[in-house]
């Protein structure tokens, strides 16, 4: 398959750059040539911007495309004349973040409303999804996959979320765990996704896909990282309203913690994966996304600091020791 992938250095993309040569596939990077240049020395390199000059795609012609990079509907119009006309199918990882809203406790799925405007994260990906569903529909010879993933894990992850509890539980002590233990949380690991785009585009599936794995309690996800740790650890469960009360940011404070009862994005974490399931997706055990992250961590200390907004280890002991005695199960 010649495949086009549009990004590919960073994280998502570089698991898929990895899968997709590892296959033998033929693959043609396009980006700025500004993160992790040379990574990938058999794969032909494209220089470009997608807010600018995409020339370099010109005369070049692909089976499918990969978008690890799109995020507003001008670079979609920007990308597809870049192509030209020749038929190919079309994988853009947008995210759960289109929606309109999380109820609290409410699963859903991907039929939902997305959501209103063009400014943000979610409706500028919810916006892209638009004009590429406009312009690869029925009847134009392309095809066209949406996938939706919710946190994406694993080795190489820039932003420092799920990267927090691993690296947290493996310097021991005693550690803050916020909410119902067993309320639920979902993820993605970027391999899982990687090799799962790679099998839409071989086979042209064609869909609007929540990618997730089936949800667990958060209590699994830290027992996953005790069994990772070699340093001893205890737990402190504080209810939601204990750990907002402290003044600590949902999801970037403490990742993977919403507070169950928030209007907006108490259900988060319940997006129904039984689509991409059905098509194919496959999810390794969540103890071996932890302790690959882990060793990821450790082999490379610098990349703990991407996240600057996590809880520190002396701020956590600030919280547990305000809190001490009001500990509760959650």
């Amino acid at each position: 398959m010649k495949l086009l992938v549009l990004g590919g250095t960073l994280f998502l993309g570089r698991h898929v750059v990895e899968a997709a040569l590892a296959q033998g596939h033929d693959v043609t990077l396009f980006n700025r040539g500004q993160r992790n240049p040379g990574l990938f020395p058999t794969a032909t390199p494209l220089i470009g911007d997608r807010d600018s000059d995409m020339s370099a795609l010109h005369g070049h012609a692909f089976d499918a495309v990969i978008d690890c990079s799109g995020y507003t509907p001008q670079q979609m119009h920007r990308t597809l004349a870049a192509l030209g006309p020749q038929p190919v199918h079309y994988v853009f990882i947008s995210t759960i973040s289109v929606m309109a809203g999380f109820p609290p406790c409410e699963p859903f799925d991907e039929s939902g409303a997305t959501a209103a405007g063009d400014e943000g994260y979610g409706p500028l990906k919810a916006r892209s999804e638009e004009v590429l569903q406009a312009a690869l529909g029925h009847d134009t010879g392309h095809s066209l996959s949406i996938v939706r993933p919710g946190l994406i894990v694993g080795p190489h992850d820039p932003t420092g979320r799920f990267a927090y509890w691993p690296w947290r539980i493996a310097q021991g002590g005693a550690v803050l765990a916020p909410g119902d233990a067993q309320r639920p949380v979902q993820f993605i690991d970027a391999r899982d996704l990687a090799a799962w785009c790679l099998r839409l585009a071989a086979t042209r599936r064609v869909g609007v896909f929540n990618v997730v794995c089936p949800p667990q309690a958060m209590a699994a996800l830290l027992d996953a990282c005790t069994q990772a740790s070699t340093q001893p650890s205890t737990l402190h469960w504080l209810p939601d309203k204990t750990v907002q009360a402290l003044d600590i940011a949902p999801w970037t404070g403490l990742p993977l913690w919403i507070p169950q009862a928030n209007p907006t994005h108490g259900g988060m974490l319940n997006a129904s994966p039984k689509k991409a399931l059905a098509a194919g997706l496959t999810c390794r055990p969540w103890a071996d996304s932890v302790r690959d992250t882990l060793a990821w961590l450790q082999a490379d200390p610098a990349a703990v600091a991407c996240n600057p907004n996590a809880l520190t280890l002396a701020r956590e002991a600030q919280c547990l020791a305000e809190t001490q005695g009001r500990n509760q199960p959650g």
